[in-house]
């Protein structure tokens, strides 16, 4: 797995994704990074610069046993470092962005579900339902139409995420269908039948995918 960039402490918007590759090693290899210790002696090794004359005298008291020292608290080291290097208006931003996020009506959920999940992790503390408020808000309407049929099984923020894919699926693929039946549409009769009759087998087999179990509804 990469190893993190090295952090200089010059660039707020970067405190962020210097500790979130920290935290993938420490997830990929747990046996070693066992302790907050560790971790926190892992992510010093990549300070330069600013960030790295920052944590220098915390190093001349490297014995301290203290669970509170900061060298001994990754919670501590990583809230010092938000506090010290970065944006200080970070969550007031997500939280704008977050309210203006909206798909566009030809777009895909995917990047939408990407961008909404970015913004999320920024904020934090929202409750599943606000959640689902904020996701349903920013979906075209050829999705939100479609959902009154689908409520049954949405009962969170993923089983909505999952509707609005397999809707979004569906959609594209119609939309391919009708570019191919228009690039067909001066073709020979029996290869038209014989294309028509492909597409109709790939709508009959994604309707027996998008059919499937129910749930309790949670929407707003």
């Amino acid at each position: 797995m990469k190893a993190p960039e090295c952090f200089y402490g010059t660039q707020p918007f970067k405190v962020r994704s210097f500790i979130q590759s920290c935290q993938l090693i420490f997830y990929n290899d747990p046996e070693n990074f066992s302790q907050d210790r560790k971790k926190v002696l892992y992510a010093i090794s990549f300070l330069i610069g600013r960030a790295e004359k920052w944590i220098k005298p915390y190093l001349s008291n490297f014995t301290n046993q203290d669970p509170n020292y900061l060298l001994n608290s990754w919670n501590l080291f990583e809230s010092q470092l938000f506090t010290l290097f970065g944006d200080p208006n970070e969550v007031r931003k997500a939280e704008a962005e977050l309210d203006s996020l909206r798909m566009k009506e030809g777009g895909h959920v995917s990047l939408y579900i990407a961008n909404f999940r970015s913004l999320v992790s920024i904020i934090g503390d929202l409750d599943e339902r606000s959640l689902i408020c904020h996701f349903r808000k920013g979906l075209p309407s050829r999705i939100v139409d479609q959902l009154v049929s689908h409520l049954s099984r949405i009962d969170s923020l993923q089983d909505l995420m999952d509707i609005t894919l397999e809707l979004d699926t569906r959609y594209h693929e119609r939309q391919k269908r009708r570019v191919i039946i228009k690039r067909i549409s001066l073709k020979p009769q029996s290869q038209i039948l014989l294309i028509l009759k492909i597409l109709q087998a790939q709508v009959i087999r994604r309707r027996r995918i998008f059919s499937r179990g129910t749930s309790p509804i949670l929407l707003c």
